[in-house]
């Protein structure tokens, strides 16, 4: 493979990056931060735990072949992106304290 031949892939790779992170920033101002930053009405697990059932759910999703309207693959690539993001902050949160 040349260079040249590389270049297109990149290019989709970054469009569909850039694309995923779009979303999530749109999810992210219309949930107010839910996934790293919980109200905590109901459940006390800290963000990580949180966010690997939310994985969990669209991995069965995925699984059974039941989409409920929306597309759990996308879902999930962009709560995994939250995950990791989720692991970085966790370290300087907890010297905070």
């Amino acid at each position: 493979m040349t260079t040249d031949d590389k270049a297109p892939l990149e290019k989709e790779i970054r469009g569909l990056c850039e694309e995923l992170a779009t979303m999530l920033c749109e999810k992210n101002k219309a949930y107010g931060n839910s996934a790293l930053d919980p109200m905590r009405v109901f459940s006390r697990a800290d963000p990580l735990e949180q966010i690997k059932v939310r994985i969990d759910d669209k991995l069965s999703r995925i699984a059974r072949g039941r989409d409920a309207g929306e597309d759990p693959v996308w879902d999930l690539m962009g709560y995994l992106i939250l995950y990791k993001l989720a692991q970085r902050l966790r370290p300087a949160a907890e010297s905070s304290r």
